[in-house]
């Protein structure tokens, strides 16, 4: 991780979960954070949370790189007009990003004959149509500046392989739909002859604020299953982007022992 260091990293829904875990932990790295969400009050916040439940659990670990700066700002990823108008405050400020890291999610749990379109169009707006726009304006940026050796990272869901519930088929069908990005990506950089890389992390379940979308999941039984916690994400997330340059960690699966989802 130590090329890292002193460069910019993008994380999307960085107020909770995933994306806190993943600023600490590339902050501590060395990395300046531009850590993004709606509930742009809640981001340090947050960070500073993950990273001490990390440490009541043994999990955290002391780096020697100089911490680098964390950014929190407000974006909507459902909302072309934010993310643009986020890395246009990029380029201005920090130059632009090298790492992004696609985390930004929404689940609902309706189902396919009698949810309102809504329900659909904001999982498909914020988990296809954000993570694209995102990806779009970071290696846009990265090929202006020639960073040739910059990476995209896409978190996923075990929901992109399978359908565990005919009520989150539509999220199922957008970590899908992350999969085909992520392969598309891949060849887009082959056929530019470019260094970039892009992995995706497709966790199972994670001990997050996520399910507070799912009512008919978010109950005690669904509680009391095995699950990850959001450093253990984090750590994937690390893991790829630390590998040499000839190495590309095309997707990392990453379940609780014992998941029976």
């Amino acid at each position: 991780m130590e090329r890292w260091s002193g460069r910019v990293a993008l994380v999307t829904g960085a107020s909770a979960g995933i994306g806190a875990a993943v600023a600490y932990q590339l902050q501590d790295h060395g990395v300046h954070v531009v850590a993004v969400a709606r509930r742009v009050d809640k981001i340090e916040e947050a960070v500073a949370k993950a990273k001490q439940d990390a440490k009541s659990r043994g999990r955290y670990h002391e780096t020697k790189a100089k911490p680098g700066k964390l950014y929190a700002k407000k974006c909507d990823v459902s909302k072309e007009e934010d993310i643009l108008a986020l890395f246009k405050w990029i380029k201005e400020t920090l130059g632009g990003v090298d790492i992004l890291v696609n985390n930004a999610a929404l689940g609902k749990d309706t189902g396919l004959t009698d949810a309102p379109t809504e329900d659909w169009k904001m999982q498909l707006d914020l988990n296809v149509l954000g993570l694209s726009i995102c990806t779009r304006e970071a290696v846009q940026n990265m090929r202006a500046r020639g960073v040739d050796d910059g990476h995209i990272i896409h978190i996923s869901s075990g929901a992109g392989h399978s359908v565990a519930f005919h009520e989150g088929a539509m999220y199922a069908a957008t970590k899908h739909a992350v999969m085909a990005l992520t392969e598309g990506l891949r060849k887009d950089f082959v056929e530019h002859k470019s260094n970039m890389k892009v992995s995706c992390v497709s966790p199972g379940l994670v001990k997050t604020e996520f399910l507070n979308n799912l009512p008919k999941f978010n109950t005690k039984e669904f509680h009391k299953m095995p699950a990850l916690y959001s450093e253990d994400v984090g750590e994937a997330v690390l893991y790829a982007l630390g590998t040499p340059p000839h190495v590309q960690i095309h997707e990392i699966i990453i379940k609780p022992v014992g998941e029976t989802l």
